[in-house]
């Protein structure tokens, strides 16, 4: 589909949604928004020490979304080990699950997707279980699901930015730990989130929207590295495709 069409569709999506009963509208923008969020590994950066960091993460992401708006019903969350939390009703971190999940929810919830991953990374692609997930399958992924609906992929792991030539969409924001040469930190046994995701966490409820939050993590990132010393600079990435960047300054989160 051409650009200026899809463009023009996503308008009057939008166009019909503030056109919605209030009872619909006060829901919020991301009410009717599928979203997956994917804690990848439980191992320590450089030692076999085990870790809950990126679960830290994905437990609070989650709960984020939801104070955003984002309707709990339509939140999955994955771990690599989610026997270790038995309440939380996760499902197992490995691709036909993720893929699975993420296609059911788009089903039901039909007017945008978020896709948040945190783990390690490689040039190659995410750790997923122990497996890399590359950014071929992670556009597959989200092809299948979403189509052109516009779409949020966050993507916290060392050499993240390997993702954004493959993702790259009108319809997409995408927004990464590190450039595709880059590590990313606070991945340490001791550390209770990665860097990105604290600063994803810390940036949320100040952020008007999506757009407005991706400028503010990569600032706060580069904020602690300086205080930290870590070295070289991460360097988060953020890219917004032509089709969703005029939308998501109209998607307003609540405040606080």
């Amino acid at each position: 589909m051409a650009l200026a069409t899809r463009f023009a569709l996503l308008h009057l999506a939008f166009a019909f949604a503030l056109l919605a009963p209030v009872s619909a509208s006060a829901a919020g923008p991301f009410a009717d928004w599928a979203a997956i969020v994917v804690s990848g590994d439980d191992h320590a950066a450089h030692t076999d020490a085990h870790t809950e960091t990126f679960d830290n993460a994905r437990r609070d992401v989650a709960a984020e979304l939801v104070r955003k708006g984002f309707s709990a019903q339509n939140v999955r969350q994955y771990s690599v080990e989610p026997e270790h939390f038995p309440k939380a009703g996760l499902g197992k971190a490995d691709f036909d699950p993720v893929y699975q999940g993420l296609r059911d929810l788009a089903r039901q919830a039909k007017s945008g997707c978020l896709v948040y991953f945190t783990s390690h990374g490689a040039p190659q692609g995410v750790v997923l279980d122990g497996g890399l997930m590359p950014p071929e399958a992670m556009d597959q992924l989200v092809t299948d699901a979403c189509g052109e609906r516009p779409t949020v992929v966050i993507i916290s792991a060392c050499f993240s930015g390997v993702f954004l030539p493959i993702l790259d969409d009108p319809d997409r924001m995408i927004l990464t730990a590190a450039r595709p040469d880059r590590a990313s930190f606070g991945c340490g046994e001791s550390d209770n989130y990665p860097y990105f995701d604290a600063c994803v966490l810390q940036s949320f409820p100040k952020a008007h929207d999506f757009a407005a939050l991706g400028p503010m993590v990569q600032a706060c990132v580069a904020r602690r590295e300086i205080e930290t010393g870590a070295s070289p600079p991460s360097e988060p990435q953020l890219l917004i495709g032509a089709a969703i960047r005029p939308i998501l300054p109209l998607m307003v989160f609540p405040p606080g």
